[in-house]
């Protein structure tokens, strides 16, 4: 009779690992075909600064700058980083070339499914029904295509399976599974796992205040030992947060005009960001890349019902716990909790663009997915069978349709000006999108065309530093030096302090004065650039020429030195510099 049993069992563990294998083999199928178009995809924007244009990646030594330097690159988040590091190395370009894009978008598609297993698997230790058909609902659902497609966005999808593995881990150890409570080890792969997932992506701060309400969600209550075991990820998470938040600030450059907000301003943009969010999950229509910046103003009385109706939403779900349970009022905690950081009360660059993004909800969204499927599969557990498959069978259309529109919206992210176009169409005030479509049409050489939308940008909003640098660099190349060197000098005025920016506007202001022959004013610029960021080489470079040009042969050597010992992995600036020195009949040592 125990050898029955003890072979019974046995047969019911074969019959659930086949059960999930091929589960989690649809899962990966399913997103690899919704995606397809994706991984023919190739750079867009801000692609340049993490991955073609990111000197760090060509160099041996960019590796230990990447983790040990956060000026090196443009947000700190090594691991993400170090992952395109690898990648790049393993491709090896030659120099002035791109690495081939498809690894990078397939690693990227691949991270996403891994999250879908994953969170299937987190569901289904949670006990919630329908398990699979919310972690198919997540990797289906079109508003994560700007996490995956785009490969400036590895860090959402990196992150996201160092959170999910983490939060896993802990639900192991806190004995929230059907399985007996985990040990001190899956502690500290739960410790390990957030700690990497902040290193990719700061939004896993907020993961230890998701598992509390997850604790209180499945017992009622919360003891001392789980508020204790979650106090160094608050910690971790805290620290990092403000880290970051700094760096934003001081090293992203958010900051300028468009972030004086005021609190109330800030409540605004917050409540109404909640329900657009919420929106996009239940009906993903006109998806684009820059949604319309929202005129806020604490006195236009309606813009008030937005955070009063997420007020009243929570007060709801609380008075209905009792009927309702926990997990309604659970979800919508968690998910405005994740949704924190990009509500508005911290300043983050794209907030000068638009207050929301669909990257921003790829964490939060897993939440109010999985709740949906959760409940709809306890809506539909005494129901009859035939009417369990017509839901099957709408979960199937559902899954379906979701498919298709992100296969569809995959298609958008081909090249740059797709994007752009695509975001000109649904949102045509967008200056986001008018400024890099014109600076990729005056690439093409289409300079009238460029100016054209430029110009356009500078009509809806002249406050924008960028948009006068673009404009000006248009100019410039069309001749129009005089023109040119206005548009430079408001930008300057415009730009934050200490902001990027600010070391290319004085370098093309420079290179303009110089056309125009001012040398004086051309070598002020490139020093005042300099002072900036006295790691460019191009500053020196430039410093060197106008130098050389105005008979002062020895500061222009140490210029061309200087250069020369900055040019990394630039090869142009290397090359040109050891010439000039040769020319100058010094050795080209740095």
């Amino acid at each position: 009779m125990g050898q029955k049993r003890s072979a019974d069992r046995r047969t019911g563990a074969m019959r659930t690992s086949r059960v999930w294998l091929c589960g989690a083999l649809l899962l990966v199928v399913v997103t690899l075909v919704a995606y397809g178009p994706a991984l023919e995809g190739g750079y867009i924007w801000d692609d340049d600064r993490y991955v073609t244009e990111n000197v760090e990646l060509r160099s041996p030594k960019g590796l230990e700058r990447i983790w040990f330097d956060p000026s090196a690159t443009v947000q700190y988040y090594p691991l993400v980083h170090s992952s395109f590091w690898i990648q790049h190395r393993m491709d090896d370009p030659f120099p002035g070339e791109d690495p081939d894009p498809f690894p990078f978008h397939l690693v990227n598609v691949l991270l996403h499914a891994a999250n879908a297993l994953l969170l299937w698997t987190l569901l289904r230790a949670l006990g919630l029904p329908f398990a699979w058909l919310g972690a198919a609902l997540f990797a289906l659902h079109p508003v994560q295509v700007e996490s995956v497609a785009w490969i400036t966005e590895r860090k959402n999808v990196l992150s996201g399976l160092f959170a999910l593995g983490a939060a896993l881990a802990y639900v192991r150890f806190a004995g929230l599974s059907s399985r007996p409570r985990g040990g001190l080890g899956w502690y500290a792969a739960a410790l390990v796992l957030f700690l990497l997932g902040l290193l990719s992506k700061t939004v896993v701060a907020m993961l230890p205040g998701a598992l509390l309400l997850v604790l209180w969600w499945r017992r009622g209550f919360l003891t001392r030992r789980d508020v204790m075991s979650l106090l160094p990820m608050f910690a971790l998470g805290l620290a990092a947060g403000l880290f970051t938040a700094f760096l934003e600030k001081h090293q992203v450059g958010a900051q300028g005009p468009a972030f004086d907000l005021s609190f109330l301003d800030r409540v605004l943009i917050a409540g109404r960001a909640l329900w657009f969010y919420a929106g996009k999950l239940v009906w993903p229509a006109e998806l684009t890349f820059v949604y319309r910046r929202w005129s806020v103003d604490a006195v236009v009385w309606w813009q008030w019902f937005y955070p009063l109706g997420v007020g009243a939403a929570l007060a709801a779900l609380w008075l209905w716990r009792g009927r309702l349970g926990r997990g309604p009022l659970v979800a919508a905690c968690v998910f405005a909790g994740v949704l924190f950081p990009a509500l508005g009360f911290i300043d983050v660059f794209p907030m000068q663009y638009s207050f929301v993004a669909d990257h921003f909800q790829y964490h939060a969204s897993i939440v109010l997915i999985a709740a949906c499927a959760g409940g709809l599969g306890r809506l539909a557990a005494g129901w009859r069978r035939w009417r369990r498959g017509l839901l099957v069978a709408g979960a199937g259309a559902l899954l379906l349709v979701l498919g298709g529109l992100t296969w569809q919206q995959a298609h958008i992210y081909r090249d740059a000006p797709s994007v752009w176009r695509d975001t000109l169409r649904k949102n045509p005030r967008a200056t986001l999108a008018l400024n890099n479509l014109g600076v990729w049409l005056a690439r093409e050489g289409e300079l009238h065309a460029a100016r054209d939308l430029l110009q356009r940008s500078l009509d809806v909003d002249a406050e924008q530093p960028r948009g006068h640098e673009n404009y000006a660099n248009v100019l410039s190349d069309l001749g129009l030096l005089d023109e040119a060197i206005v548009h430079y000098r408001q930008a300057l005025a415009l730009a934050p302090q200490f902001g990027e920016d600010r070391r290319t506007m004085h370098l093309n202001l420079g290179l303009a004065y110089r056309k125009k022959g001012m040398l004086e004013e051309a070598i002020d610029q490139f020093e005042r650039g300099r002072e900036l960021a006295f790691w460019d080489p191009r500053l020196h470079y430039a410093l060197g020429e106008a130098l050389l040009a105005a008979g002062r042969r020895g500061k222009a050597e140490r210029a061309f030195r200087e250069a020369l010992r900055r040019s990394g992995a630039d090869v142009q600036i290397r090359d040109r510099a050891e010439r000039i020195l040769r020319r100058l009949g010094a050795e080209p040592q740095p």
